[in-house]
C-alpha cells in the first residue's frame, strides 16, 4: 500500500485528485494540507512515501518548500502538481529535490502511473515535459537572463509578467509590499531590464509562461 498526502489550495483539486487514487488499487490517502504551513505540519506528523505538491499555494510554497521538506525529510518523495508547464519551473523543482512534474491537466491520466514510479524510486515527467527538456538541449549553452535569478525572483518575475501588482504579489506571497519591490529591482538589475514593460516583453519573445498565451 503506497501511502500519499495531497497538499493543494483548492478542497475540489483536492476531491478530484483523492478520487483518482482510492479508485485504484494499492494507494492509501493519509492526509491532506492546503497551504505551505499546514503542507509543514503534515509531513512532519504522518508518515507517507509521496507527497503530491501543489506549486502555487497560500504562505510558504513552491520551491522553498520543496527544499524545506527535503531538508527535513530527505525519504519523502514529492511529485509536483501544477498548472505552470513551463520548463523553468520543472527544472528547479528537480533541483530542490522533487522526484516528478505533472501538470494539473495531465493527472486524470497520468496521476497513478506517476504515483507508483516515484514511489518505487524512480522519476517521472510527463510526455509534454519530456519534449520540452529534449527541446532545450538546442538552446544556447550559456545562461539566458531569467536563468540567473534565483526561485523566489524568478516566481515574482512570473507574477509580474501575468499583470500583477506589487501589492497582489506580496499578498499571495505573505510578504510585504517593500519585499516585493526589492525582488522587482533584483530582477531588473540581474536581467539587466529598464522597467516592467520590458521584463514582459522578454517573457514572452522566450514563452516563458504559457499562460501568457492564453490571457
Amino acid at each position: 500500500m503506497i501511502k500519499v498526502l495531497i497538499a493543494d489550495d483548492h478542497a475540489v483539486v483536492r476531491d478530484g485528485l483523492r478520487h483518482i487514487l482510492q479508485g485504484a488499487s494499492g494507494f492509501e490517502v493519509a492526509g491532506e494540507a492546503c497551504d505551505g504551513t499546514t503542507t509543514i505540519a503534515l509531513v512532519r506528523a504522518t508518515p507517507a512515501q509521496v507527497l503530491v505538491l501543489d506549486l502555487s499555494m497560500p504562505g510558504r510554497h513552491g520551491i522553498e518548500l520543496i527544499r524545506q521538506i527535503k531538508d527535513e525529510l530527505p525519504e519523502l518523495r514529492i511529485l509536483v502538481l501544477t498548472m505552470h508547464a513551463e520548463q523553468q519551473y520543472a527544472v528547479r523543482a528537480f533541483k530542490a529535490g522533487a522526484s516528478g512534474y505533472l501538470t494539473k491537466e495531465s493527472a486524470s491520466a497520468e496521476l497513478v502511473g506517476a504515483v507508483t514510479k516515484i514511489a518505487a524510486g524512480g522519476v517521472y515527467v510527463s510526455l509534454a515535459m519530456a519534449e520540452r527538456f529534449a527541446q532545450s538541449l538546442n538552446e544556447p549553452a550559456e545562461a539566458l537572463p531569467h536563468q540567473r535569478l534565483s526561485d523566489r525572483e524568478f516566481d515574482v518575475f512570473r507574477r509580474i509578467a501575468a499583470g500583477q501588482t506589487i501589492t497582489e504579489i506580496a499578498q499571495e506571497l505573505c510578504v510585504s509590499s517593500k519585499t516585493v519591490s526589492t525582488y522587482k529591482m533584483r530582477i531588473l538589475e540581474k536581467m539587466q531590464m529598464p522597467h516592467e514593460a520590458a521584463l514582459v516583453r522578454y517573457a514572452m519573445r522566450h514563452q516563458l509562461f504559457g499562460d501568457m498565451d492564453e490571457a
